[in-house]
């Protein structure tokens, strides 16, 4: 049985080219960078969970909801397997306390509680309206009309498609996996935002506030299944 099944809709995905000493210290064991085109990217998501069922059980209250993530690129080798390619979160933010409580506690995910809203408004142009808001921080913009496949080998390829979540922890590094179809997405254009990343994130991250994005763009999104854990290092347990 898969732990979480939802749906997750309209990503918003904002991602920057950075130098991979940014990110380094941060790789988990057993993980390293993952590179497009010789350039390691760091992404902030916003996105909706709904329809959300935990080991197969609907939650009242906890089935739609937000989060945005700031996540980088990894990939891991079994040592008998194809490459796993995968992400790293570096924080995670959701409106529910619970969540965030049973994350940190249990899983040692990066999940912090922020009061959090969005916007999706139909205009008369055909785009979309698409907004999120996390305590003063916000990104808005205009949704295109047409859906586009994931090309093979471009940057939002890379970018939506990894399919591995991996996890530095106390007792080693956690992995999950994460499966859905891929994804279309759509322009997002007229963007604007006002993210003050050194308040959300600390001062190590405080640059990203005066860079801009490589590339903007709306993942649709799907039904997504995250399957239980195991451990590439570190202490082994069975999965969940």
């Amino acid at each position: 049985m898969a732990f979480l099944r939802a749906h997750w809709r309209d990503l918003i995905m904002v991602n920057w080219s950075i130098s991979p000493e940014h990110l380094e210290p941060l790789v988990p064991k057993g993980c390293e960078l993952d590179f497009f085109e010789g350039q390691t990217y760091i992404s902030l998501v916003a996105f909706r969970f709904e329809k959300t069922f935990v080991l197969g059980l609907p939650i009242p209250g906890y089935r739609n909801f937000e989060e945005v993530n700031l996540r980088f690129y990894v990939k891991h080798t079994p040592k008998e397997g194809e490459c796993r390619r995968g992400v790293v979160f570096i924080q995670e933010l959701v409106p529910k306390r619970l969540i965030a409580f049973v994350a940190r506690t249990l899983y040692q995910e990066p999940y912090r509680t922020i009061t959090m809203s969005h916007r999706n408004d139909q205009q008369e142009t055909g785009n979309r309206l698409l907004s999120y808001k996390w305590g003063d921080h916000w990104i808005s913009g205009s949704v295109g009309p047409s859906a586009n496949k994931l090309a093979s080998g471009s940057l939002e390829q890379f970018i939506a498609e990894h399919y591995w979540g991996y996890t530095k922890t106390s007792r080693g590094t956690r992995e999950y996996r994460v499966q859905h179809p891929s994804w279309k997405w759509r322009a997002y254009d007229d963007c604007q935002y006002s993210i003050d990343f050194g308040d959300l994130y600390g001062k190590k991250w405080a640059f990203l506030s005066q860079e801009q994005p490589t590339r903007i763009f709306v993942a649709e999104g799907s039904e997504v299944s995250v399957d239980p854990w195991g451990w590439i290092s570190g202490r082994r347990e069975a999965e969940l």
